[in-house]
C-alpha cells in the first residue's frame, strides 16, 4: 500500500505594508447613438465704459380719488337734534314739577269749592290735558317762591264746558305773606269768573 505524503505548510508573515493593494478604479463607458453638439462660448462682456440707460416704463394714470363728502350738515343736524330733545325733556320736567306743586293744588282746591264756577263750567273742573304732553295739562307761566313771584296760567274744564285760569300772586318784602293780584277764570264763552281765595 503506498503511503501519502502531506504537503508541508510553512509559516509566512506578510507586512502589513504589502497586505495593503491600492484600488484601481474602472470607468464604464456607455455607448450612446446620439451625438452632442457643444454650444460656443459667449465673449467675455469687459465693464469699462458707462452703463446703459435702464428701460423707460411710462407709469399708469392714478386713478381719481372719490370727492370726500362734506360731514359738516350731518353733524349739525345730529347736534340740532340733541339740543332740540334736550330742550324738550327739560319742558316736560319743569312742566311736571309745577302740576305736583303745593301751589297747584292749593288752586284746584279753591276752583273745585267755588260755586260761581261750577255753575259756569260744571261739575268734576280739573286741568284739561293735552295730547303733546301725553295726557297731562300744560302748566304756562312760573313759580318762584325764593323770589316772590307766582304767576300761573292754564286750562280748566268740567261737564258743562272749559275756559282760561289765571293766577298772579306776588310778595312784596321777604318774610310778608303773598298778596293775591289775580285769581279768575274766562270761560269759552266769554263769561268771567272771579275766585276769592278760601280762607
Amino acid at each position: 500500500m503506498p503511503l501519502r505524503v502531506a504537503p508541508l505548510r510553512v509559516p509566512y508573515r506578510v507586512s502589513r505594508l504589502q497586505s495593503f493593494r491600492p484600488l484601481t478604479t474602472t470607468y464604464a463607458r456607455y455607448g450612446s447613438s446620439q451625438t452632442h453638439q457643444y454650444k460656443p462660448l459667449p465673449e467675455p462682456e469687459v465693464f469699462n465704459k458707462t452703463s446703459r440707460p435702464g428701460l423707460y416704463y411710462s407709469r399708469p394714470s392714478p386713478k381719481d380719488l372719490p370727492p370726500l363728502q362734506n360731514k359738516w350738515p350731518a353733524i349739525l343736524a345730529l347736534g340740532a337734534l340733541g339740543v332740540s330733545a334736550w330742550g324738550l325733556f327739560m319742558v316736560f320736567v319743569t312742566n311736571q314739577e309745577k302740576l305736583s306743586s303745593s301751589i297747584m293744588q292749593q288752586i284746584m282746591n279753591t276752583v273745585t269749592e267755588n260755586p260761581e264756577l261750577r255753575e259756569v263750567l260744571g261739575e268734576a273742573i280739573r286741568p284739561e290735558p293735552v295730547w303733546w304732553m301725553n295726557g297731562d295739562p300744560w302748566i304756562d307761566g312760573a313759580i318762584h317762591i325764593p323770589g316772590g313771584n307766582i304767576d300761573l296760567s292754564f286750562r280748566v274744564k268740567g261737564h258743562k264746558g272749559a275756559g282760561t285760569l289765571y293766577f298772579t300772586s306776588i310778595r312784596r318784602v321777604k318774610g310778608e305773606p303773598f298778596q293775591i293780584l289775580r285769581f279768575k277764570v274766562i270761560a269759552d264763552d266769554g263769561t268771567e269768573v272771579n275766585i276769592s281765595p278760601s280762607r
